[in-house]
């Protein structure tokens, strides 16, 4: 029985890293620790459906739908019809009861999903609907040859809204098939997410030999003019057999790529690297932030796969700063370790796929300000046995760090994972993540979701559930139990709004949950 389609059960082997990260005991380098949370005083509405029931495609099914092309494509791997996760969310500056959605939905265990789709509300997260044409990023959405969306798969969703209510969505789209073609998409929306223009091609490889990966896309608060989109792009030595084959081929490199629009979506810059750590080496999970005074940083990880003069071996957090709107970066700065042991169930050991090499990042947006923050998975605290939370922070922009604290949360006895920052209008600082407090041994894997939040600058936290346990084991299956590399959280009206997936089957479920296994959907919650 392999991971992809069996319930849970004991896994005996080694996995590529994929961490669910604890929020731990706190301890803190170079600066002030901060103190571990305690319960909070904030509270999370009831929790509001922002996805479909099931799949949007018809005939959807474990081979995947015919409007992907199944079978004549004769894609591998198993569909996981019905499964939305993965999802990014941006509220309208504009107008703060408008916020914009995107997830995967029906998602594969070898990579990507039928689509990446999107939805927006207009009430504050109150309620949410689909969009009404979807951005053309793959078949199953209307991606076709003339629209540039002729994919069979789209993936890492990313939105972002400009001051004057540009919504800006964000695909990596591929084909799984022999032809290798990806691409990054970037739809632009002028009505609130409600409809989606063409497409924008930032970047397009036809080369069995390159992928691109892990996209992001980032509006400037000071200005609609200015939309900052990173990615990074694997370069393999021969044809790979795989994704996964090939990030671990000796001689591959991953740099940073990076394009920007400075007239408002109408054209977009020839891609460019930004930066590159070298043969053998790579970055992953760019994301650009704009600090208070207009500068940008990128935070990534920085993957060195062999020892170097820095003795920087492993995965890094790091950054790099432009003072010019992305025309010029400065080179990479690394942050801290970023020392991931990997998430497993508990009882039984099983592979949990989380985003433990993908740091989160969030600035303070208050104007002056230069205070930015990462987050992200970290075993140190607990002498390398399970993953917490780790929190830094930097008040000039990124070019120095005084504050890491290795773990912020309240119960270190089980990992949690996959962190996402947010800051307030106000500065208080907001960590969404999840964590495994209340499994036992039964066969659910009880999940929990939580967000801390900071109205110190991070000195003191204080923690607040969002919605009832789920079963993690209950859904798509891609290398492990798969929620998201990342989560969303955003604001509105002065709360935070948590934009997260959550499974369908054994357990706690909410109403409208459905059968049959696997199932999973994308839920919103206001705290404040």
């Amino acid at each position: 029985m392999n991971q992809n389609s069996g319930p849970r059960h004991p896994r005996v082997g080694a996995i590529r890293k994929r961490v669910l990260v604890v929020l731990a005991c706190a301890v803190a380098v170079a600066g002030v620790p901060a103190t571990a949370a305690v319960a909070g005083t904030l509270g999370a509405s009831p929790l509001v459906r922002a996805s479909s029931i099931g799949s949007p495609f018809a005939g959807a099914d474990a081979d995947g739908p015919p409007c992907n092309g199944v079978p004549g494509s004769a894609q591998v791997g198993t569909n996981f019809p019905g499964t939305e996760l993965e999802p990014s969310v941006a509220v309208n500056p504009a107008n703060e009861d408008n916020l914009v959605g995107g997830w995967q939905q029906d998602r594969w265990s070898d990579g990507g999903s039928n689509a990446t789709y999107y939805g927006y509300s207009t009430n504050g997260g109150d309620t949410w609907q689909p969009s009404r044409t979807q951005p053309t990023f793959s078949r199953c959405t209307g991606g076709t040859v003339a629209n540039g969306g002729d994919y069979e798969r789209s993936t890492d969703p990313w939105v972002s809204v400009s001051p004057d209510g540009s919504a800006y969505a964000f695909s990596l789209s591929f084909n799984q098939t022999l032809s290798g073609e990806n691409a990054l998409l970037v739809s632009k929306s002028t009505d609130g997410g409600a409809t989606w223009g063409p497409n924008a091609v930032l970047k397009r490889d036809t080369d069995l030999n390159v992928f691109n990966d892990k996209n992001s896309i980032t509006a400037d608060p000071t200005s609609s003019r200015y939309v900052y989109a990173v990615w990074d792009r694997l370069e393999f030595p021969v044809e790979r057999a795989s994704r996964v084959a090939g990030e671990h081929a000796i001689g591959y490199h991953g740099p940073t790529w990076f394009s920007r629009t400075t007239d408002g979506g109408a054209t977009w810059e020839a891609a460019r690297k930004i930066f590159d750590p070298g043969t053998i080496n790579q970055t992953i999970g760019s994301e650009i932030v704009v600090t208070g005074t207009g500068n940008l940083m990128n935070g990534f990880d920085l993957i060195y796969n062999f020892k170097n003069a820095k003795q920087v071996r492993g995965d890094n957090v790091a950054i790099q700063r432009s003072a010019d709107r992305g025309l010029t970066w400065s080179t990479a700065t690394i942050v801290d370790k970023l020392n991931s042991v990997g998430v497993t169930d508990p009882t039984f050991g099983s592979p949990v796929r989380t985003g433990d090499i993908i740091p989160s990042w969030a600035s303070d947006p208050r104007p002056g300000h230069q205070e930015v923050y990462a987050a992200w998975q970290d075993a140190r605290s607990t002498g390398n046995a399970r993953d917490q939370i780790a929190f830094a922070k930097s008040t000039d922009g990124g070019a120095s760090w005084g504050t890491v604290s290795y773990a912020i949360n309240t119960v270190h006895s089980s990992p949690a994972f996959t962190p996402r920052v947010h800051v307030l209008p106000d500065g208080s600082i907001g960590v969404l993540y999840y964590d495994f407090r209340n499994d036992d041994a039964g066969i659910p894997l009880v999940t929990s979701t939580w967000l801390l939040h900071s109205h110190d600058g991070g000195a003191t936290w204080q923690e607040t559930r969002v919605g009832a346990d789920f079963d993690m084991s209950s859904g798509a299956r891609a290398r492990g139990y798969f929620v998201g590399d990342y989560e969303g959280l955003t604001h509105s009206k002065g709360d935070f709004l948590a934009f997260f997936t959550r499974m369908n089957g054994v357990g706690a479920n909410p109403p409208g949950s459905i059968s049959p296994r696997p199932a999973s959907d994308i839920f919103a919650s206001r705290v404040g």
